[in-house]
Formats: structure tokens, sequence, C-alpha cells
């Protein structure tokens, strides 16, 4: 038996959002952009938040174009925000920002997805 999820009111949102970067609340939604290098990065990063929510059972809203790619998160069963998309929406920035810090994996640093605000 799963416990139904509280949403948050719209103070305690853009409250938690301050640990999200890039990560805003829009029409009952919180919502990021990302900008990637072209068409293969953007399908790249579609596969991985798709992974990641799937494992979460819990499935983003996604509008995808060349180089850009659009994520909005909400739980429909409480109606609004609650902790299953900020906990996804940390999940998704973890995945799709990561890069090696170090070691034997050198990273390709000028290209994937660019963190920051790109709207």
């Amino acid at each position: 038996m799963t416990n139904k999820l509280q949403a948050y009111d719209e103070p305690e949102i853009i409250k938690r959002l301050a640990s999200l970067p890039g990560w805003h609340f829009v029409d009952g939604e919180i919502r990021r952009s990302y900008k990637t290098d072209g068409w293969p990065t953007t399908l790249m990063l579609v596969n991985a938040i798709g992974y990641c929510a799937e494992a979460a059972d819990h499935h983003p809203d996604l509008a995808v174009s060349w180089g850009r790619l659009g994520v909005a998160l909400s739980t429909h069963s409480a109606s609004g925000i609650t902790d299953k998309d900020f906990e996804l929406a940390r999940k998704i920035e973890d995945a799709v920002l990561w890069r090696p810090q170090g070691g034997a994996l050198e990273g390709t640093p000028n290209k994937f997805v660019r963190s920051g605000d790109p709207r």
C-alpha cells in the first residue's frame, strides 16, 4: 500500500527550488530547460532522464527539440508538487550534469549538457 504524498504550497516550493538552480515553478509544475550541443546529445539526455524516471516510477513531461530539452514535473495523484518531484529533479541534475573529476576518465568538457539557467 502506498501513502499519498502531500503537495507543497507555492512558498515552500519556491524555497525548495533554491537548492535546484535552473528549476522554476510555472503553471503548477517545476520546470527546467537544458541546452545541449545538438540532436545526438539531446536524445542521450532524453534517454538518461527516461531511465531515471522509469526507475523512480515518476514520469516527467518532456519537450524535445534540436539542442534543447524541456522537463516538467508534477505529481498528478497529489495534484501538485511533492517530494517525488524534488527527488527526481535532483536525480536528473546529478545524472545529466555529471562530469569526470580526474582519474582515468578524462571527459569532454566542451560537449553535452550545459549547466546554469538556459532560459
